[in-house]
């Protein structure tokens, strides 16, 4: 009855427009007054102490400083000059600037963790240059927002981070790695869409009188941008830092390359930076250690295992569950980030990932690919809402061309679950 009245009273909540990390304590609060029933006072004492336990975490000391990297490298000018060096690359004609936005933003995930900051800086230059060449607004939109959603699966990424604090055995390093080849399939399968949409609707027709930026010069000036990642991986790969320490040293890394190479940033500029990645990252870790209490009431009501229970032994079978789970998270991922479906489903999760015996660094790709399906999933898309945003256009107007993207990274997530090897070869390799 308790554990009916937790799931209802948050969902009452979520409908009624309370915050989702509200919404997850105070149902976790209310269910563990109801649960000590005869001692409320003493039973409540479990409220502060998880929600602190939800935020000790040291893995999770990199959020702040990778969500502050995004914030940097969005305002160093970085982004504009990785677009003029593959622009270079790969020339002039209908539908090479979707190309380049989704590889700009491929390239970019491997600085940012966040993938609304990786759709705010790729949106900034590729939506105006793409309006400027003949590309309806609502097409940029819905590729830069596409684009941002690898974000999540190219390292660093946050959601990895999220996954390797709520899962024993799912080491940061590890998932960093089996991320790496999904995330690149990822992007590969959405330029194929974007690139067939541009030329069969004869979009960016002006793109092929617009001048090619000469190759010597953009690369020069995109060196540093394009040393960025290979400073971040390469580093944590040699064991100089940890991802967390990787994180600080990307931190002054992207201050350097803005404040002396580019000169973009000024000292005036870092408070309204502080300020804004100061705000994102209490909001994210807020929702994480509410959801500690959240998690703390479902386990010690005894949830978990009924529930896991009731889908292990549903007669569908390991695929069978499995695509039930993917239904499922996909259904939800329209309406939550992925960082609160993470936790809050991650807990329920994992004594179905024990019981079929599925690796736990395969299972945290295949789920950081429902959730980067999510992030641009209408009607509740984090990064379509940034960039229709740029753009100025209503979200509803992307849905006849994001739905292509959709599917084809819907495709990448089912060739990573019939052979796992594309997300743990890596990781194997490397010795993680």
């Amino acid at each position: 009855m308790i554990a009916t009245l937790l799931f209802v009273a948050f969902l009452a909540m979520m409908f009624v427009g309370v915050p989702i990390g509200a919404a997850l304590g105070l149902a976790g609060a209310a269910a563990i007054a109801l649960a000590n029933a005869d001692s409320q006072w003493f039973g409540l004492l479990a409220v502060p102490q998880n929600f602190y336990a939800g935020l000790g975490k040291y893995p999770l000391l990199a959020i702040p400083m990778f969500v502050l990297v995004g914030s940097i490298f969005d305002r160093s000018g970085v982004a504009l000059r990785l677009v003029n060096f593959a622009v270079a690359i790969v020339g002039r004609g209908p539908g090479m600037l979707p190309l380049v936005a989704i590889a700009v933003a491929m390239f970019l995930g491997g600085i940012s963790g966040s993938g609304p900051a990786n759709a705010a800086a790729v949106g900034g230059v590729m939506i105006a240059a793409m309006s400027r060449a003949g590309y309806p607004p609502s097409f940029s939109a819905s590729v830069v927002g596409a684009a941002a959603a690898t974000d999540i699966l190219i390292p660093p990424s946050v959601a990895f981070i999220i996954y390797s604090v709520l899962v024993p055995g799912a080491s940061v390093p590890a998932l960093f790695a089996a991320g790496m080849i999904p995330g690149i399939l990822a992007g590969i399968a959405l330029i194929v869409p974007a690139v067939w949409m541009a030329r069969r609707h004869k979009m960016g027709a002006l793109e092929a009188t617009m001048p090619r930026p000469p190759f010597w010069k953009s690369l020069r000036e995109a060196l540093w941008g394009l040393a960025a990642p290979v400073l971040i991986l390469g580093g944590m790969r040699a064991g100089w830092f940890t991802p967390t320490e990787a994180a600080v040293v990307a931190v002054f890394y992207g201050l350097f390359v803005g404040m002396v190479i580019h000169r973009t940033i000024s000292v005036r500029d870092l408070f309204p930076i502080l300020r804004e990645s100061g705000e994102l990252s209490a909001v994210i870790l807020i929702v994480v250690s509410l959801a500690g209490i959240f998690a703390y009431s479902l386990s010690t009501l005894g949830v978990i295992d009924p529930v896991a229970n009731a889908i292990v032994n549903s007669g569908l079978g390991e695929y069978g569950v499995l695509a039930l789970l993917i239904v499922l998270l996909i259904t939800v991922g329209m309406f939550l980030d992925g960082i609160s479906i993470f936790l809050i489903f991650v807990p329920l999760l994992l004594p179905i990932m024990n019981h079929y015996q599925w690796d736990p660094v395969w299972f945290g790709v295949i789920l950081t690919l429902k959730v980067a399906l999510g992030q641009f999933t209408p009607p509740l898309a984090v990064n379509l809402m940034v960039s229709c945003r740029i753009a100025g256009v209503r979200m509803e107007s992307t849905v006849r061309w994001v739905g292509w993207m959709l599917f084809a990274m819907f495709l990448v997530m089912v060739l990573v679950i019939a052979f796992p090897p594309l997300a743990l070869w890596l990781p194997a390799r490397l010795g993680y």
